[in-house]
């Protein structure tokens, strides 16, 4: 069902924390692989937004294999929603010294109502 009210996707950043070595690279999520998450009823009906922060292990072959919320949008359907949706995503893995490694990823996904 489709809702008068639509959210806008502002960022899916992927931000991963840099090494030393720059001989490593992060996952990179591949957003075509998977659908965006969809405004929960209770929310859009409360107007709730915010971003969420969220970490993705990722594996060698580019699955999730754990996830959590980093911090809350404020909303606890809000992340459920996010975190949910974007754990189906694939990822490109991450490397160290050119070989597929399993890594944590941090993304950010802001719900925003038009």
């Amino acid at each position: 069902m489709k809702s008068s009210r639509s959210f806008l996707i502002s960022a899916m950043l992927c931000v991963a924390a840099s090494s030393a070595m720059a001989a490593e690279t992060a996952p990179v999520m591949d957003n075509k692989s998977c659908d965006p998450p969809k405004y929960p009823k209770a929310a859009l009906m409360n107007e709730e937004s915010g971003t969420v922060t969220m970490g993705f292990l990722v594996s060698v072959d580019g699955k999730v294999v754990d996830s959590k919320v980093e911090k809350s949008s404020g909303s606890r359907s809000l992340d459920k929603a996010a975190l949910g949706a974007l754990s189906q995503c694939k990822f490109k893995p991450g490397t160290k010294d050119g070989k597929p490694e399993q890594a944590w990823v941090k993304t950010d996904f802001v719900w925003k109502l038009e």
